[in-house]
């Protein structure tokens, strides 16, 4: 895995400068997380609901013992489901990457719900011959002030290509995003020397897409255009951490009975 520290600070994840532990840039997920999610909204609904339907008789016995917990199980179903799938991408992703290295590895100890995605992505190296150029490294943008960690540059066909693994349901457009970041950092800092080298001309770039039914290597626009709605998510990034701060002052004139801010914050 990428060497670069991170951390966590009011739900963003940031990566930490190797040589000066006082710079600290955000991720590339945490700025394409800026993204609007009003879809997100009608998940959470949904998984709710699927809970109580699919769950009644937990549910119907809980509420007359804990309402208040059958309220917190049903509230956090969808983390529950963003938890579950979290933990299987990230079997998945540990096992790809050991693939990736050449490692054989016994189906056998691999958890039977990881087991399929294994051998399709077996399969998915067997026809395609990547050439891995570079595995599970990190990315730096010193202009842009931000680093994040991809899962292989290589190449296929004879064009180099950064990519990226998914178990999600589906390929989302924000990985165009994503994989911009890397194609567009300054460098790469190896994980194992904490050496920092340029980031190779890249091609383009692509999702290999593996689930339980099967793989599929869908190729991902992730030019210069892409890459400057990136530059403009970090700009909103700024703002929501710390621009935003004092744009709205204190009232220079009222009248009635409006109480303001500071006088409503008193009371």
């Amino acid at each position: 895995m990428a060497g670069l520290s991170t951390l966590t600070r009011g739900g963003s994840r940031f990566y930490v400068h190797p040589d000066d532990g006082a710079i600290k840039v955000p991720g590339v997920t945490t700025v394409v997380g800026q993204l609007p999610k009003d879809f997100l909204t009608f998940w959470a609904a949904k998984t709710a609901a699927e809970a109580a339907v699919n769950n009644w008789d937990l549910i119907s016995q809980l509420i007359k013992r804990d309402p208040a917990g059958a309220i917190d199980f049903l509230k956090n179903a969808h983390r529950r489901e963003s938890k579950a799938a979290a933990d299987l991408g990230s079997a998945a992703h540990d096992l790809f990457e050991r693939l990736c290295r050449g490692e054989t590895i016994n189906p056998r100890h691999v958890h039977v719900d990881v087991k399929k995605h294994v051998a399709h992505f077996a399969e998915f190296l067997q026809v395609t011959q990547p050439e891995f150029v570079h595995l599970e490294e990190c990315v730096w943008s010193d202009e842009h002030e931000y680093a994040g960690s991809f899962d292989a540059i290589a190449v296929i066909d004879g064009e180099t290509v950064i990519l990226d693994w998914k178990t999600s349901k589906s390929v989302y457009d924000s990985v165009a995003l994503q994989l911009s970041a890397y194609r567009y950092a300054d460098r790469i800092i190896l994980a194992g020397t904490g050496e920092s080298i340029p980031v190779p001309d890249i091609t383009g770039g692509a999702v290999l897409h593996v689930r339980a039914e099967g793989w599929k290597l869908v190729p991902v626009e992730c030019g210069e255009k892409v890459f400057d709605v990136f530059k403009a998510l970090r700009q909103v990034f700024d703002w929501e951490r710390t621009g935003k701060r004092g744009v709205v002052g204190r009232p220079v004139a009222h009248g009635g009975e409006m109480e303001t801010g500071t006088q409503r914050r008193a009371a």
